[in-house]
């Protein structure tokens, strides 16, 4: 019932933007669920990118992509935004959209599929 769909990726040169989105569904109140970006490089590990809490709606980057990158959500939309300005060729990599639900009794976790983001000349 829950789904994560990643949009946005693509080919981009040095210095360009991009703006990926995460549509969610199944989701009854998706203003609860924290929000955050990953990306995987071709042979590295998945690494956190950008965070955004539910309640406070606290941000948090990843200290490579401060400045450069800003992660956002439209509840009424049900939908997360990483808006990616003056990329490098070292941004390349899947992007995964992650929604996560915590307290201290419950824990729910989902994931979408990924887009690709390749940053070459």
């Amino acid at each position: 019932q829950v789904q994560l769909v990643e949009s946005g990726g693509g080919l981009v040169q040095p210095g360009g933007s991009l703006r990926l989105s995460c549509a969610a569904s199944g989701f009854t109140t998706f203003s609860s669920y924290a929000m955050s970006w990953y990306r995987q490089a071709p042979g590295k590990e998945r690494e956190l990118v950008a965070a955004m809490g539910s309640l406070p709606s606290i941000t948090n980057y990843q200290d490579s992509v401060k400045g450069r990158f800003t992660i956002s959500r439209d509840n009424a939309k049900n939908t997360v935004y990483l808006q990616m300005n003056s990329l490098k060729p070292e941004d390349t990599a899947v992007y995964y959209c992650n929604a996560r639900y915590l307290t201290l009794s419950i824990k729910r976790d989902y994931w979408g599929q990924g887009t690709r983001v390749t940053v070459s000349s």
